[in-house]
């Protein structure tokens, strides 16, 4: 009896051990990343081994994607013993990021196809199959969500996604210019400078409405960089919380990737859309992200380069 019971322990010490940092859906909001290590989950093995395969059965336009996501989420929250969200699924799919970062107007283009409204696109195709995480893998995923870091460095026209201090992901990027001026948004003067500092993805734009920033005016379509107009394209807005402020400042993509490499923008970070697609996969409430101004880059601990100084700071020194 007493090698029984010390068996028992043993299993239930691993299994602690496997799934630690993992938490049950009334103590945590995993949409916020908030786990404590403290709860620990110990599902049957059913829930460890079974893998859940979601059939489409009709194809799914980006204008319908996100209430398609939206709805699997909703159905399967309740037979996974963790808190299903968009980006696990995803992330556990992802060719998903793949088909979502090819409707690109600008890699449509280079396939000798124009694209007039991306919206109309099929990024979800009848016939192909979701895999929902089983609880080992949603609890590496988890892991690897609170390990994940946005770093911009500004006069570099760079945003990398690092984890654990690995770098994942190396993006171009715009940014704000350097000036003053009058937005309609906020009624004054605004420094159009990119803030810099430490902070935190808030807040997920997932069907943005589009507004001229200096009148207010609201449009529909976009000039692309060929000369040709379409529709604006619908993918996420990120929002940023930097030194606890919440200053309008959006990580979003560009219709003009021309603009990329340059202070252009009225404070908000650029990408080209199909970068936009895998920053906002990488970037679930939550997580954490730094913007800074370094004028050198270094390799192995030695400087490789001096960037221009676009926002002239070595002159307030």
């Amino acid at each position: 009896m007493f090698k029984v019971n010390n068996i028992k322990i043993v299993l239930i010490i691993f299994t602690s051990v496997v799934f630690i940092s993992c938490q049950s859906k009334k103590q945590a909001d995993v949409g916020a990343l908030q786990i404590d290590s403290t709860v620990v989950l110990l599902p049957t093995k059913e829930a460890i081994k079974k893998i859940e395969s979601v059939k489409i059965s009709k194809d799914v336009k980006v204008v319908n994607y996100f209430q398609f996501m939206d709805s699997v989420v909703n159905r399967y929250d309740t037979l996974v013993p963790y808190a299903l969200s968009e980006h696990l699924l995803v992330r556990n799919n992802p060719w998903i990021i793949d088909t979502l970062a090819n409707t690109d107007y600008y890699r449509m283009m280079e396939r000798d196809s124009f694209v007039y409204d991306q919206k109309q696109m099929i990024v979800l195709p009848k016939g192909s199959e979701l895999i929902v995480p089983d609880s080992i893998k949603a609890c590496r995923l988890l892991k690897d969500f609170l390990a994940t870091e946005i770093d911009v460095n500004i006069p570099e026209y760079k945003l990398r996604i690092y984890q654990d201090s690995v770098l994942l992901e190396t993006f171009p990027v715009r940014v704000g210019q350097y000036r003053e001026r009058y937005l309609k948004f906020g009624d004054r003067v605004t420094d159009l400078r990119t803030k810099t500092g430490k902070g935190t993805i808030v807040r997920h734009a997932k069907h943005p409405d589009f507004y001229n920033p200096v009148n207010g005016k609201r449009f529909y379509v976009t000039r692309r960089d060929d000369g040709k107009t379409t529709m604006m394209p619908q993918i996420p807005w990120i929002e940023t919380e930097i030194n606890n402020i919440r200053n309008g400042q959006m990580i979003h993509p560009t219709t003009n990737p021309r603009t990329l490499g340059k202070a252009y923008s009225n404070g908000c970070i650029g990408l080209g859309e199909g970068d936009a697609w895998r920053v906002y996969y990488y970037a679930p409430l939550g997580t954490k992200l730094k913007i800074r101004y370094d004028l050198e880059t270094y390799d192995e601990g030695m400087v490789i380069s001096v960037l221009r100084d676009v926002y002239h700071l070595s002159n307030d020194n």
